[in-house]
Parts: structure tokens; C-alpha cells; sequence
């Protein structure tokens, strides 16, 4: 009798120890994905994950582009996440800073050159969006131009971005000062402002709702959203200004913890480029990778890139030009 205890006793010690086994690994196959990606984008990324095996293998956050960025500037490696898809120049500045991405191990075949370490999820153009039916009724001009939304005539009728809390605000800084310089700039910008009044808003979706919902005539904000607005029929929009279509790309980007980077985080990464770019395209019809083709529509009239590399000091040098035509 006490030799079938003993062994039942091993018997259950051995299940005790494989169940905690089992779990560790369990564990392990977690991939801790952090991203700044709004749910259109994090839906079709786990539509794709999910949809290739990689069901309840990974969680998935999501933060403000800046509380992100402060994150993995800050913590570099120690970073809970394995896995990253944030704004490209954040992740540019904290390689620079931290070198805590590992170099991609698949193709990713990009219309453009981007670093080894990470490589774009989607691409977001900026644009001066109306609500034509608010234009008529109030027989404003349409502009042709950001330097247009200056103009007297548009007081209390523009609404746009703050800087310090979206990046869709960059897109209009970057054309500004591109077009015009910052002396010349500021007097646009300051402009700008004083028609915006209270119209001055902390999300990048906000000039958008505005318009839609006919508080102000114009607004500046992510040009897809007003193509898609259009395209649904809605009393929407779009002009392509002079000064250009500035763009920004979100990317993904994997970790690099030496001995325990997860394995799983670059199968992940490679997933969702190779698997969820098509629903992406659905959303950001900016082509970025070799085969994708988008309407007429979807191409900007100006596209056009900053002179500089887009760095977090640059954003912090556009945020402080911005702050001071306020």
C-alpha cells in the first residue's frame, strides 16, 4: 500500500511539474505586441495573426503616440513588449538611442528604402478636407492651399490638429515650414490658428468630425478619411494643397533581448505584412510594397517628403515652432 502511494505521490509530482512545464511555455509563446495603431489598423493586424495560427499567442496594446514613444525611449529593452508597431521616426530615434531592434529576417520587397530594423505597416498623407455643403451655404472660396486657410475669410470655419498631442499635426507643420520657412511660416500658421478660435483639437480624427458634422467648413487632417468619406457618399471633400502631401508611416518593429527575445515576435511581424496588408489597404490606400496598386483616388496630387530625416528632436523643434504661433 505505501509503494502505490509513493507512487501515486511521484505520479502527481510529475503532472504538478509538466502542468507548470507546460505553462512556462505557454508562457513563453506569449508575444507582448505594445502599438500606437488606431483599431482599424489593430483590427486587420489581428485579423491577420488570427487567421494564420498565431491565435492566443500574443497580447496586444495599445497607446497615445507620444505615451508610447516616451516608453521605448525610455526603457529601451526593458521594454515589456516583443513586438512594436509605432510611428517610424519613433522607432528611428530610439535605435539611434537604444539599439533595441533586431534586424528584419524577411523580405519585405518596399517601394522605398527603409532601415533593416523595421519596415511600414501604413502610410498616412496629409490634406485639407471641406464639407461642400457648409462651403456653399456660406459662400466660402475653396481653398487650394494651407496658406489660403489663413485668410480672414475662413475665421471660426477651420479646424486642425495641436502638435503636442498628434502627429496628424506634423503633417501640417512639416508643408508650412517646407513651403515657406519659419518666419514666413509662422505668420501662415499664426493665421491658421486664429481662424481655428476653439477649433483646435488633440485628436488627429478630430478636424474630420468637425467637418462632418458641419461645425466648421475646413479642416486638416489624414487625406484617407475624406477619401473614404467621399467615396461613402457623405457631403465631404478634398484638397490637395500646393505646398504638398506630407506623409508619415507607422511601422513594425521586433525587439531585440539577446537570450530572451521571443522567437515568435518575427514570425508575427512577417505575418502581418505578408497577411494583413490587403485589409490595410482597405483603410490606408497609400501603396508601400511591390505589387500594391491603388485608384486615382488614393494618390495625392503633391506627394512630397521633409528635407530632414523625421527624428523626435525634429518633432520636438516643429512643436516648439508650432507652441509659439499660438
Amino acid at each position: 500500500m505505501k509503494k502505490i502511494w509513493r507512487q501515486a505521490g511521484a505520479a502527481l509530482l510529475i503532472a504538478a511539474m509538466c502542468a507548470g512545464t507546460a505553462g512556462c511555455a505557454k508562457k513563453e509563446e506569449q508575444v507582448v505586441i505594445y502599438s500606437n495603431a488606431d483599431d482599424e489598423a489593430v483590427e486587420a493586424m489581428k485579423s491577420a495573426l488570427d487567421g494564420n495560427g498565431f491565435q492566443g499567442k500574443y497580447l496586444f496594446q495599445t497607446f497615445g503616440t507620444s505615451e508610447l514613444g516616451g516608453k521605448i525611449l525610455a526603457e529601451g529593452t526593458n521594454l515589456e513588449a516583443d513586438m512594436i508597431t509605432m510611428s517610424s521616426y519613433y522607432i528611428d530615434s530610439a535605435q539611434a538611442q537604444n539599439q533595441m531592434f533586431q534586424d528584419l529576417t524577411f523580405d519585405q520587397k518596399t517601394l522605398k528604402a527603409y532601415p533593416a530594423y523595421y519596415t511600414p505597416i501604413t502610410a498616412q498623407e496629409g490634406a485639407i478636407i471641406v464639407n461642400t455643403g457648409l462651403m456653399e451655404s456660406e459662400q466660402l472660396p475653396m481653398p487650394v492651399s494651407i496658406k489660403d486657410l489663413a485668410d480672414p475669410v475662413y475665421e471660426g470655419q477651420i479646424s486642425v490638429t495641436d502638435i503636442s498631442s498628434s502627429s496628424t499635426a506634423w503633417l501640417l507643420i512639416q508643408a508650412i515650414i517646407s513651403a515657406y520657412g519659419e518666419d514666413e511660416g509662422g505668420q501662415v500658421l499664426s493665421g491658421i490658428f486664429k481662424n481655428a478660435g476653439p477649433h483646435i483639437e488633440s485628436s488627429g480624427s478630430g478636424p474630420i468630425k468637425k467637418v462632418r458634422a458641419g461645425e466648421v467648413a475646413i479642416g486638416f487632417g489624414l487625406r484617407h478619411q475624406a477619401v473614404a468619406d467621399k467615396a461613402a457618399g457623405l457631403p465631404i471633400d478634398f484638397v490637395d494643397p500646393e505646398e504638398g502631401n506630407f506623409s508619415l508611416t507607422e511601422s513594425v518593429a521586433v525587439l531585440d533581448k539577446g537570450d530572451k527575445t521571443n522567437p515568435l515576435a518575427m514570425e508575427m511581424a512577417q505575418c502581418i505584412i505578408e497577411k494583413g496588408r490587403s485589409q490595410l489597404l482597405k483603410t490606408y490606400p497609400l501603396p508601400v510594397y511591390e505589387g500594391e496598386t491603388a485608384d486615382g483616388t488614393a494618390m495625392s496630387l503633391y506627394p512630397k517628403e521633409f528635407p530632414e530625416p523625421l527624428t523626435v528632436d525634429l518633432l520636438k523643434q516643429h512643436t516648439d515652432f508650432s507652441n509659439s504661433c499660438r
